[in-house]
């Protein structure tokens, strides 16, 4: 029997592969399938009648795990930094001016990895990792369920969760091989190192595949199956389209004002969300928007909107759409994962891409999304390292968001009159920037949204 176990390591990890298509394309290529769930088996209520549904007991690092862990991923920050502003920015975020014990091993850590950064130091980092939970009681428990479950291939939905790392050591073990979609466009070129190797690989498109192989040598190309997403495959699926006249009830719009569409990403990474959405509201309520519009805000499902309130309170025709994820955990190491997206929730955001005019964000994936559906996209990015701002603009330089800046594919507001006449422009052109826009997607994602499932479950069977 050929039996595949999916890891799903968190709440977009559920909606990309749980909610799309994927499961009931790998039954067909598979005679069995079994979920390793690091969400609490309550998400998978309503598919526990189709699949078996094995929740993961949670892996807290030891200190000797997280130093040899910390280690792999600083070397990897490391050896790149030079050649990429992301990751050089998150290697800048590593040091810390605290004094408790851990960030004064990560000051050495820093200083150590600066000269021991090659590839060979960094797989003796990922094997003292792995000895330093080899005797651990979950990673016995995670060797005992996958010989119990005759897994034949343990594909991860994720490549770079800490926690998935003594499942990886698991599967090498027993044997089993192990494959794992790269999980967003900015994990390789703008992001630190993977959780483990893997023996295959799923990549959105011919340019992730290339990134791949630069930030991992190691990997022979033939182990790389280009597939495109499965994050947005629910935009061509029928279950979770919405009428119009449903999404204008549902959200009480206007049915003659065109709806400018703001979507927020979480406080850590767009702390001036606030801002932005201020500054549109002033400009709709001083007249410099020409045409009569909506403001619509989709807060993250990362977070709870408790940061907007008083915005909702000084501007209370701003009309709101709260993502409806439901945190399944408490406590956990990372919170944001155990947020687990809805049905409903899906087919909200499709209706939004698919009915707003506009969108803006400050450079997020959601760029992507309403491309999909033709639609003008605006990034703000007020804030520098002169203006006293929280620094967006640096984002620019990150290697998955300078392709789309040097596409032209977005308008791009340094400022309140940039992002007041953009919004003029788009509104008044919405298909501006069409043809930049759909060359930015075949760039971004190789293949077509129809059937992404398919190709994934496909490729797979093939590594068997």
């Amino acid at each position: 029997m050929n039996v595949l176990g999916v890891v799903i390591t968190d709440g977009v990890g559920f909606r990309n592969f749980v909610l799309s298509d994927f499961l009931k394309e790998s039954q067909n290529q598979f005679d069995s399938v079994v979920i390793f769930s690091c969400l609490p088996n309550v998400a998978f209520k309503d598919f526990e009648s189709k699949y078996k549904v094995i929740e993961l007991d949670v892996f807290k690092e030891k200190f000797p795990t997280w130093f040899f862990r910390k280690t792999k991923e600083v070397a990897h920050l490391q050896h790149f930094a030079n050649d990429f502003f992301g990751i050089k920015d998150n290697l800048n975020a590593v040091s810390t001016k605290n004094l408790n014990f851990r960030s004064i091993v990560t000051q050495f850590i820093l200083k150590w990895t600066k000269f021991f950064n090659s590839e060979k130091w960094i797989q003796r980092y990922n094997v003292l990792q792995q000895i330093s939970f080899s005797n651990h009681y979950i990673t016995k428990n995670y060797i005992e369920q996958l010989k119990k479950e005759n897994i034949n291939q343990l594909f991860f939905t994720h490549q770079r969760p800490s926690f998935i790392a003594p499942l990886i050591y698991a599967a090498e073990k027993l044997k089993i091989k192990t494959s794992a979609f790269i999980f967003s466009w900015d994990n390789l070129a703008s992001k630190g190192r993977m959780a483990g190797n893997f023996n295959n690989y799923l990549v959105w498109s011919d340019l992730m595949k290339s990134e791949l192989l630069y930030f991992y040598k190691f990997i022979n190309p033939r182990n790389i199956s280009v597939v495109g997403t499965p994050q947005f495959e629910p935009y061509v699926l029928e279950r979770y389209y919405m009428s119009k006249n449903e999404f204008l009830m549902q959200f009480d719009l206007d049915f003659l004002k065109p709806i400018i569409c703001y979507s927020c990403a979480d406080s850590a990474t767009s702390k001036n969300d606030n801002l932005y959405i201020e500054t549109i509201a002033k400009a709709i309520l001083n007249k410099k928007i020409l045409k009569d519009v909506i403001l619509f805000v989709r807060t993250s499902p990362a977070e709870e909107p408790t940061r907007f309130k008083q915005l909702s309170i000084d501007f209370p025709f701003i009309k709101w759409n709260y993502p409806k994820w439901i945190l399944s955990r408490e406590n956990h190491q990372e919170a944001w994962s155990q947020r687990i997206p809805s049905i409903e929730d899906v087919k909200d955001l499709r209706a939004i891409l698919n009915y707003c005019d506009l969108n803006i964000n400050m450079c997020s994936t959601m760029s992507l999304d309403f491309m999909l559906f033709d639609k003008p996209v605006i990034n703000p990015v007020f804030g520098n390292l002169e203006n006293g701002l929280y620094n967006d603009q640096r984002f620019l330089n990150f290697a998955h968001y300078k392709n789309v800046v040097e596409s032209g594919a977005v308008y791009v507001a340094k400022n309140e009159n940039d992002l007041i006449e953009s919004i003029n422009i788009a509104l008044q052109f919405p298909l501006n920037k069409h043809k930049e826009q759909k060359e930015l997607l075949q760039l971004q994602i190789s293949k077509p949204l129809e059937n992404t499932s398919q190709r994934i479950a496909e490729s797979l069977r093939n590594w068997c």
